[in-house]
């Protein structure tokens, strides 16, 4: 009978063996894939970002967006202190004071 029983647990003992092994394939499987999945995931939020980037400069380079340029005002030619003429101050220069009603 010693040989029925060994037979029996070793055969128990196999089992066992093919269900583990199956488990850590299953597990293993399950990691790789979620690897995958994250790298997925990060390649199209980069992609996702950098076109709504794109965009936006796009928009205000542009499009719509765009400023609309304004004239510059242009320098009048008028004599300041700095050409190097200075204006003379007259006594007629002073307020005069308003008559009283």
């Amino acid at each position: 009978m010693a040989t029925g029983a060994g037979k029996k647990q070793s055969r128990e003992a196999r089992e066992r063996t093919r269900k583990y092994n199956a488990r850590q394939e299953f597990h293993a499987g399950l990691v790789a894939r979620r690897r995958r999945d994250n790298l997925i995931a990060g390649i199209g939020g980069g992609a996702l970002i950098l076109a709504i980037v794109g965009g936006q400069i796009a928009y205000y380079t542009m499009g719509p967006g765009t400023p609309v340029p304004e004239p510059t005002p242009t320098p009048t030619t008028s004599s300041s202190p700095s050409d190097g003429v200075v204006p003379e101050v007259t006594p007629s220069d002073a307020p005069e004071p308003t008559p009283t009603p």
